[in-house]
């Protein structure tokens, strides 16, 4: 509830909801059932067609992407889809003009993907400027900058996934343009050739080509695709792993096997160069497509003391779904014209899954296991066939997809739809029809939701269902409700353990196996999160990329946890160790009276207000109080730690440091670290909370002596907080923020964000 009237329900001008969650379904309902008149069905098919949609969405067994929730039938005319792919030509005038177009689009609720491979390299010659080019990773910060000022419908931010070819001369800086945490609104991707993976087996060098007819450095041009130098590809795999390994990008995208296959059924448009932000979506330049998610939790039925898998129940869903997700299409205000002419053209839908985990709890079935995996493909391939024999049924009574005959399905039977399947992120509508995340496996078996006036324990229904039947249950609720799951639990059953494991108690070797048993039979690709453990090597991710080549994923996106919050960089080395004779430990004492500054700064978790107080007499800084966040969150906590730390190291004496020189010492500790997202521009950008806080002693130095007040460090604009610490959720301040699907979804409040 708490989820659907902050993003969902609709509201008048004051701001007030005006519409219950059933009103909104049948308002979604409703509307996308109309779309059958256009094809000759009666008011009485209508009617009848709108309430099956009704019904397979109140009964939580069926939910699209949140764009069509939030904006179908509603005032703004914002768009109905989550992903599209934008092209970025090799020209001033094409790299604002995708820049606008990704604005408008974030603006009403998508997200965005683009191939910056056509760029010309760094250093290039500019012709009519007679200077040289900046290169593809200076203008995906201008990307990112402006993603950073519009929301999405007004609801969230922008998410956009970026992606760079192999073999592209720039490759080396775009593998590590995400670690400074310098481009925060961007998944990056590396797009992999055949070309290099079989350099990569051989031990061999690749080439660099070009990517677009690019100028020669001594005149005349190269052609597309002309050989340009030669790289290792070993030495630029290992440069990916140990970005990867240190902040979780970039993935990967294997590029010629997504086109040759379904992900790219109409080759005459086309290589795929780009996907969504996710990375479960490809698609040509200037398309988008509809996506939606069937809960698998609720396809069971009993049988004898056992469940099974309702395959007729499912099969229902299916093709009520495919109907509802092609009709989507026709109704769909879409932001662009190009846009909405590549769309009809092809009629992509993104079928997926969710409550994945809840099915195998219920089957009694351990996520790392053959039988799941198993399961997993005859689950999808009845999914696939079923949706491709509603879509030829579809095509029968409205057509084809205008492309089919120039598509690879020509000789078949007429389709609808170009693709009808896609594993997408269920972050918000997982939470929304209370099931686990897409075919992730739980993140917890027990967490707890703090809200302002009270505190709630959740324990997963299925698990606590399953603890009764065994020895010691409450004693085992008890120890899961401290710690989240039954790793190290050995008072519980041997067979609760191996079924009931969390996502980072699963080797990393069975997630792909699971994301490869699904994408087998998925036309376009899968979402899924490799969570890998902290202590994981780099040969761990490394071999996760190989697993998921070899068994045939489209992509590959790993998450070694507590990666974001860690200083990825240091200096130094360790030096011999000398005895240091240090004056008597004394701590100075703070007056009864002292004056100081606030100022207040706007940070990627909130507005923070830091006063620094100092000593009268002297000038020198004496302490620093931090405020952000609400009171009792893990964010306030946390600044809290931040003050009394800093305060500490001002009030120790230092031998030959003034409290200035500390404070200085402080700030470039502290300046420059980033997080998930930012906030402001060029001087005035804050990074984290960390960042904020070296700005304002910064400041205050400089400024030491003046009348105190409460400043503003530069201009920046009150923003909702888009960035993310370790764990912490910005909207909410608990620390209950997990990486699933590729996103970051909170468990407390249903924040979300790919």
């Amino acid at each position: 509830m708490r989820v659907l009237k902050e993003r969902y329900l609709k509201r008048n001008d004051q701001g007030k909801i005006i519409e219950t969650p059933e009103q909104m379904l049948w308002r979604v309902a409703s509307e996308v059932a109309a779309v059958d008149r256009r094809y000759g069905a009666s008011s009485q098919k209508i009617a009848q067609l709108a309430e099956r949609f009704y019904q397979i969405m109140a009964e939580r067994l069926f939910l699209p992407n949140s764009p069509t929730l939030m904006n179908v039938e509603a005032e703004s005319k914002l768009q109905y889809s989550a992903c599209y792919v934008l092209a970025v030509e090799d020209s001033i005038k094409g790299i604002f003009e995708a820049i606008k177009r990704a604005a408008i689009i974030h603006q009403s609720g998508g997200g965005t993907g683009f191939s910056f491979s056509r760029l010309r390299p760094t250093r290039s010659w500019v012709k009519k400027s007679g200077g040289v080019a900046s290169g593809p990773v200076s203008f995906m910060r201008i990307f990112d900058a402006a993603t950073e000022q519009v929301k999405q419908g007004g609801r969230r931010r922008g998410a956009n996934m970026g992606i760079l070819r192999v073999d592209h001369p720039d490759v080396e800086e775009f593998i590590s343009c995400k670690i400074d945490g310098k481009i925060s609104n961007f998944n990056i991707s590396v797009g992999m050739t055949d070309e290099f993976m079989r350099a990569l087996a051989k031990n061999n060098d690749y080439y660099l080509r070009a990517q677009a007819d690019w100028p020669k450095p001594r005149g005349g041009r190269y052609k597309r695709g002309e050989k340009i130098s030669r790289k290792s590809a070993k030495r630029i795999f290992e440069k990916i792993v140990d970005a990867a390994w240190r902040s979780g990008d970039p993935g990967i995208v294997w590029l010629d096997r997504i086109n040759a296959g379904s992900g790219n059924p109409v080759p005459e448009m086309g290589p795929i160069e780009a996907t969504n932000p996710c990375g479960e979506q490809p698609l040509y330049p200037n398309e988008a497509c509809n996506l939606g998610s069937i809960n698998l939790g609720l396809m069971i039925k009993k049988r004898g003391r056992g469940k099974e898998v309702d395959w007729e129940k499912l099969a229902k869903v299916v093709k009520t779904t495919v109907r509802f997700l092609d009709n989507v299409i026709d109704i769909n205000p879409f932001p662009l014209p190009e846009i909405k002419k590549s769309v009809l053209a092809n009629r992509r839908i993104g079928l997926g899954v969710m409550g994945w985990a809840d099915l195998l709890f219920q089957l009694n079935i351990a996520y790392g296991s053959k039988q799941a995996v198993s399961l997993a493909k005859k689950v999808m391939r009845f999914i696939s066939r079923t949706a491709w024999r509603q879509s030829e049924k579809i095509a029968s009574e409205k057509g084809p997809f205008p492309n089919f005959d120039i598509s690879i399905y020509k000789k078949g039977k007429p389709r609808r739809n170009a693709t009808v399947t896609t594993i997408a992120p269920t972050g918000s509508i997982s939470i929304i029809a209370g099931c686990s995340s897409g075919i992730e496996p739980v993140f917890a078996l027990a967490f707890t939701h703090r809200t302002a006036d009270r505190v709630l324990h959740f324990v997963n229904p299925h698990f606590n269902k399953a603890l009764t039947r065994y020895k010691n249950s409450r004693q085992v609720l008890k120890i899961v409700r401290q710690k989240g799951s039954l790793s190290g639990v050995s008072k519980a059953a041997k067979k609760l353990r191996d079924v009931f494991k969390t996502a980072h108690e699963i080797d990393y070797r069975w997630h792909i196996k699971m994301q490869a048993a699904f994408q087998q039979y998925t036309d376009n690709a899968v979402s899924k999160t490799i969570n890998l453990s902290n202590g994981a090597s780099k040969s761990d991710v490394k071999n996760a990329y190989l697993l998921a080549y070899k068994l045939g994923c489209n992509g590959i996106t790993v998450f070694r946890d507590g990666c974001k919050g860690e200083q990825v960089l240091t200096a130094g080395v360790e030096k011999k160790k000398e005895k240091t004779i240090w004056p008597p430990f004394v701590v100075k004492p703070r007056p009864t009276i002292i004056k100081g500054t606030t100022y207040r700064v706007v940070t990627p978790v909130g507005t923070a207000f830091i006063t620094i107080n100092h000593n009268g007499q002297t000038d020198q800084p004496l302490e620093v109080f931090i405020n952000v966040g609400k009171a009792g969150s893990d964010v306030a906590a946390d600044a809290e730690a931040m003050g009394r730390l800093i305060s500490l190291c001002l009030r120790i004496p230092s031998p030959g440091l003034s409290a200035k020189k500390v404070a200085e010492l402080i700030i470039d500790q502290l300046q420059g670290i980033g997080g998930g997202g930012s906030v402001g521009f060029g001087k005035n950008r804050v990074r984290s909370l960390a960042d904020g806080i070296a700005k304002a002693v910064k400041k205050h130095i400089a400024e030491s002596g003046k009348n105190s007040s409460v400043k503003i460090i530069g201009h920046q604009p009150f923003l909702e907080a888009g960035a993310k610490r370790k764990d912490i959720c910005p909207a909410c301040g608990n620390a209950t923020l997990v990486f699933t699907e590729g996103c970051a979804k909170c468990m407390s409040c249903g924040y979300s964000k790919c």
